[in-house]
């Protein structure tokens, strides 16, 4: 089995983070099944392989002059939702297999890890990038997250994140003066879909892999700039973004209709279609258009592997729910409890939905000039 040596792993430390004196410890962060969230075999692989790195890299203890400890706790039940109160710190023996497991007494408040350790690296099953991001300025760690990560990612760790980091830039750049995007799908190669988004009075954000300034937190392995799209908070201000976005979810294609940044209504007629009718119904937030990604790596020879945090770093995504840790405006209590908050991504590439292709994606200048970033389904700007 492929795995990260203990010196690649203090390397990668040193290179995504740029280790300074002023780093107290290292975390390693592992969330745990429960009776909502069943364990799976990839689960199960990705806590055996936390253990392993807190072992290596407390053995690197004098290479990087920082202990490692390895704390587990309850899952969040959604992607980006909010973090348990408590974890525990996990020094030997076998991996509860259940949150129930963990014994009781010897947890900590989350907020004694985030003040005692000023690095922090997530290898969770559910994204923890919105509470990380959220809590990393308010207690100056830096946090690497990567939910879902599995041994098919380990080449994207070795990449050259010098020159991610450049195209990532750049990219960014461009969403920076962009004032909307125009995106036009196609569904089984006849039906075509328009959605424009608005992108004024936002800022373009990198997410290049390095997370060098305390307070913050991102994913690794990476290579996006993403913005979030106006959402409609400015008086007398309504968000334009509008139009009809299509999503494959298994062999059904549902199609939401977008209005003032929010998917309003579902057109379909299948069981994929009624479910995200009802959580549209009973999460309103969840409608809201929280992000426009654009990954750069698949033009730097990494493979989709099946894994969010991996494939939306290969190409054009778009999000919906939880905003406002990348800047916009919907958070926690735009949702019905803690359990229900999500940010989750659509990802267009052929092979993640082979029913929907991008056939146009331009960014929209000062002036109506358009930028052209995609023509069928590949990328025609320059990186």
């Amino acid at each position: 089995m492929e795995t990260l040596t203990g010196e690649e792993l203090a390397a990668l430390v040193e290179r995504v983070f740029a280790q300074s004196k002023a780093d107290r410890a290292i975390a390693i962060l592992v969330d745990l099944p429960d009776e909502e969230r069943p364990d799976h075999a990839a689960w199960r692989e990705r806590r055996e392989m936390a253990a392993r790195w807190a072992t290596a890299l407390q053995a690197q203890r004098d290479r990087l002059g920082l202990d490692t400890h390895l704390f587990l706790f309850r899952n969040a039940h959604a992607n980006n939702g909010e973090l348990p109160e408590r974890a525990w710190r996990w020094d030997e023996g076998p991996l509860p297999g259940m949150a129930s497991e963990l014994p009781p007494g010897g947890d900590q408040a989350f907020v004694e890890v985030f003040q005692c350790h000023g690095i922090l690296i997530a290898p969770t099953e559910l994204s923890a990038t919105a509470p990380l991001k959220m809590a990393a300025p308010i207690h100056g760690f830096r946090a690497a997250t990567m939910p879902g990560f599995n041994q098919a990612m380990l080449p994207s760790l070795r990449i050259d994140y010098g020159e991610v980091h450049r195209r990532v830039a750049g990219m960014t750049a461009l969403l920076d003066r962009a004032e909307g995007a125009e995106i036009r799908f196609v569904v089984n190669g006849t039906r075509e879909h328009r959605l424009d988004l608005d992108l004024r009075f936002r800022a373009g954000h990198a997410s290049s892999g390095l997370i060098r300034e305390p307070g913050t937190a991102g994913n690794v392995p990476s290579g996006e700039a993403y913005i979030v799209p106006y959402e409609g908070e400015r008086p007398g201000e309504p968000s334009q973004s509008s139009g009809e976005m299509p999503v494959q979810f298994g062999d059904e294609v549902v199609t939401y209709r977008i209005e003032g940044n929010r998917a309003l209504a579902v057109i379909g007629e299948g069981a994929e279609a009624a479910r995200e009718r009802n959580l549209l119904s009973s999460e309103p937030a969840y409608g809201n258009l929280a992000e426009l990604g654009l990954g750069i790596l698949a033009d730097m020879g990494v493979e989709p592997v099946g894994e969010i945090l991996l494939d939306e770093k290969l190409g054009l995504h778009i999000a919906f729910g939880r905003s406002e840790h990348f800047g916009g405006m919907v958070g926690p209590d735009d949702f019905s409890g803690p359990d229900a908050v999500v940010h989750i991504d659509r990802i267009y590439l052929p092979s993640v939905q082979p029913r929907v292709s991008l056939a146009r994606v331009d960014l929209v200048m000062p002036g109506g000039i358009r930028d052209g970033l995609i023509r069928d389904d590949k990328w025609v700007v320059s990186l």
